[in-house]
């Protein structure tokens, strides 16, 4: 496996970049490297390298981690990633040991018949970059462990019911006698009769085969938050994978991935556009006709306008993702300087030119035209 790239240097910024600089830095490459764009041999893997690096360094306290002890403080098979109760810093603490050695970590054992809560799910949701704007309603199907209709949960075949498991009578565990460094000791592991349930199942549901979940796809329906940015998500309640023992329904974790733009850049509430103009527009003033993601509106360019110029369009860029207000769009104003003149064209820029007392020269390259082409493009 290729040993991973330095996080600052995928993101080409420095070590003491502020948080403004990462954002910026990573909104730009992953427009340059985003799968939807950019069509090259390896343009995905580099997405997938922009987002990791920002995922890690967007994040302070896993900036501060990374900063310390490198990749392996954010690697999950690293010592948790440094996520803290570990002896020394070493990811391997004095419970592992105890555990390791006599079969769990001291403290009391949850009986294993009790209720518990079903896994979490993930499920990714790609949007336009309109809809990410406005929001939307959509159904999702997933599929997802859920309680057997047959046996409603209990594993057993309908009209019988689970017996207490004859090897560890109810308890889950089952002592074994182990040969360690100290010596032989007796260490406690999950029975392998009734896999810790504590109960035996001698007659199995036909449908789930003793499970007592059953895997099935599941729609349901998600209501996107107007203003919703990449990698935000939503918490819906009750719809991740079913309980054990007549527990709760885990949750379903909607994180969105919004498509850039060809025409906008976003950040945050607000939109930024480049607006190409004419010589002639800038120069004299002009009133043109803007798009918006909330539609065509009018701006008036003022005479003179010079390259760069940038103008604000009130409460037209993204919602707050709180709904409390609405951000602006930036109209950036980029002169284009003619390159080709008819005849004609030519005469009234000559004209132009003795009105105002320049001197033209032929080839363009200095005089009236290069003073007024430097002046655009400054």
């Amino acid at each position: 496996m290729a040993e991973k790239r330095d996080y600052y240097e995928v993101l080409g910024v420095s070590r003491d970049a502020s948080d403004a600089e990462i954002k910026r830095a990573y909104r730009k490459l992953s427009k340059k490297y985003h799968p939807d764009i950019n069509k090259e041999e390896g343009a995905e893997d580099k997405f997938k390298e922009v987002s990791e690096a920002y995922e890690v360094l967007s994040d302070s306290q896993k900036r501060t981690a990374y900063d310390q002890y490198g990749h392996a403080a954010n690697d999950p098979n690293f010592g948790g990633g440094f996520g803290g109760g570990s002896y020394g810093g070493a990811g391997f603490g004095f419970e592992d040991i105890f555990e390791q050695f006599f079969g769990g970590s001291g403290g009391s054992r949850q009986s294993p018949n009790a209720p518990r809560r079903g896994s979490d799910l993930q499920y990714r949701v790609t949007l336009t970059f309109e809809e990410a704007i406005f929001g939307k309603e959509t159904t999702i199907k997933y599929n997802r462990n859920e309680e057997c209709h047959t046996c409603h949960g209990s594993g057993a075949k309908p009209g019988t019911s689970p017996v207490t498991c004859s090897k560890c009578h109810g308890s889950g565990a089952v002592q074994v006698e182990q040969n360690t460094p100290f010596g032989r000791v007796m260490t406690q592991r999950t029975c392998d009769v009734c896999s810790g349930t504590g109960q035996e199942i001698k007659e199995k549901c036909q449908t789930c085969h003793g499970a007592g979940i059953e895997a099935k796809e599941h729609s349901v329906k998600v209501t996107v938050p107007a203003g919703v940015e990449t990698d935000q998500q939503i918490r819906l309640s009750g719809q991740g994978e079913a309980g054990q023992n007549g527990g709760p329904y885990g949750d379903l974790y909607v994180v969105f991935r919004v498509q850039p733009s060809e025409e906008y850049e976003r950040d945050g509430t607000e939109i930024y556009y480049e607006l190409p103009i004419s010589f002639v527009q800038a120069a004299l003033g002009d009133e043109i006709t803007v798009p918006t993601v909330h539609g065509k509106v009018k701006l008036k360019v003022p005479g003179g306008t010079q390259t760069g110029t940038s103008f604000r369009l009130k409460g037209k860029g993204a919602p707050s993702i709180r709904g409390n207000f609405t951000g602006d769009q930036h109209v950036k104003v980029t002169v284009k300087t003619p390159t080709k003149l008819s005849e004609k064209e030519r005469e009234l820029f000559q004209r132009l030119a003795e009105e105002s007392g320049q001197t033209v020269r032929a080839n363009n390259e200095g005089g009236f035209f290069g003073k007024m082409r430097d002046m655009f493009d400054k």
